[in-house]
C-alpha cells in the first residue's frame, strides 16, 4: 500500500492521492486520505469516504457510496450493471460501509430497479474472485472466501463465514454466525449458528467453532445446552418442523434459541423453500 502511495502524483486536494494514469471524474467525491492507483476508473456518481485505498485497475461506476478505511484490491469492479435480464437502465445504488476488504477481481453489481440497493456493511472480507449479485444485502464481520458466487437478492447476516468455490442460489438467506463449508451447493436457507456442507448442501450441526469464538458456550452454559437441544428438536427429531417449532416455543428461550426459531419460522413462511435440511433428517 505505502509503496503505491509514495509513487503516486497528487491531483486536486493535496490530501487525496490519485495516480496520473487513473481516470477519476471531476464530479466524484473523494474523502481525505483516499489513494487511487494506476488505471483505476471512478465515475461521476461515486462517493468514497476517508482513508480508503483503491488499487490499480479498479472500476467503480454507477451510483456508489463507499465508507471509510476500505481496501479495494486490483481488478475489483463495483457498481456496474446487474447481470439481470429485467434491468432496463434504472439508476440504482450500491452502499458500502467501513473497514471492508475487497480482494482481487471481486465484483459487486448494483440493484435492478429504481429505489433498490445492493448493500455491504462493515468489516467484511470478500476474497479474490467472489461475486455479489444485484440486490444482495451483506451484514457485518462476514468472511466470503475465494470464488464464491452469490446470486441476486441473497441476504447474509452478521458474522457468517462462507467457504470457497461455491454458489449461493438467488433469494437464499444465511443466518447469523452460520458457517458454510467450501464447495457446498447452497440452494436453501442456512439458519443461524448452523454448519452447512455438501452437494446438495445439508446441515451438519451447530457451528461450534463460531459459537466458541463468540463465547456463547462459556458465558451461559445453560443457553448453549438449550441451543443444542432446540437444534436437535428442529432438525433431528421425528417431528415435522412446524410441530417442532410449536414445541420449542412452549419454553422460555434464550436469545440464540429464539433467533434460531424465528429464522426457521420466517424461512418456511410466505412461500419460501424453507431451511436447508440436516444430513440426518427424514423429513
Amino acid at each position: 500500500m505505502s509503496e503505491l502511495g509514495s509513487s503516486d502524483s497528487s491531483i486536486g486536494d493535496s490530501k487525496v492521492k490519485i495516480h496520473a494514469f487513473a481516470d477519476v471524474s471531476s464530479k466524484a467525491e473523494l474523502g481525505e486520505g483516499v489513494c487511487v492507483g494506476s488505471g483505476a476508473v471512478i465515475g461521476p456518481n461515486v462517493i468514497v469516504g476517508p482513508n480508503t485505498w483503491i488499487g490499480p485497475n479498479v472500476i467503480i461506476e454507477g451510483k456508489v457510496k463507499i465508507g471509510s478505511n476500505n481496501k479495494i484490491f486490483p481488478g475489483t469492479c463495483i457498481g456496474l450493471e446487474p447481470q439481470d435480464l429485467k434491468y432496463k437502465g434504472d439508476i440504482t445504488d450500491v452502499l458500502i460501509g467501513d473497514n471492508n476488504t475487497f480482494r482481487e477481481c471481486v465484483t459487486v453489481n448494483r440493484a435492478t430497479f429504481k429505489g433498490e440497493k445492493t448493500i455491504v456493511g462493515d468489516q467484511n472480507l470478500l476474497m479474490a474472485y467472489s461475486h455479489l449479485g444485484h440486490n444482495c444485502e451483506i451484514g457485518n464481520n462476514i468472511v466470503i472466501a475465494n470464488s464464491v458466487q452469490v446470486a441476486g437478492h441473497v441476504l447474509v447476516e452478521d458474522r457468517a463465514v462462507i467457504g470457497g468455490c461455491l454458489g449461493i442460489h438467488q433469494f437464499v438467506h444465511i443466518g447469523y454466525l452460520a458457517m458454510v463449508g467450501g464447495m457446498t451447493r447452497v440452494d436453501r436457507d442456512v439458519p443461524p449458528y448452523c454448519l452447512a456442507e455438501g452437494h446438495p448442501g445439508r446441515l451438519r450441526g451447530l457451528n461450534k467453532v463460531g459459537i466458541k469464538r463468540k463465547n456463547i458456550d462459556k458465558e451461559s452454559k445453560e443457553e448453549y445446552l438449550q441451543l443444542k437441544r432446540i437444534w436437535n428438536l428442529l432438525f433431528k427429531s421425528e417431528y415435522v418442523i412446524s410441530d417442532s417449532l410449536k414445541i420449542a416455543r412452549q419454553e422460555s428461550l434464550f436469545q440464540s434459541s429464539a433467533r434460531l426459531c424465528g429464522f426457521v419460522e420466517l424461512s418456511i413462511g410466505k412461500g419460501r423453500r424453507g431451511p436447508m435440511p440436516s444430513i440426518m433428517s427424514k423429513k
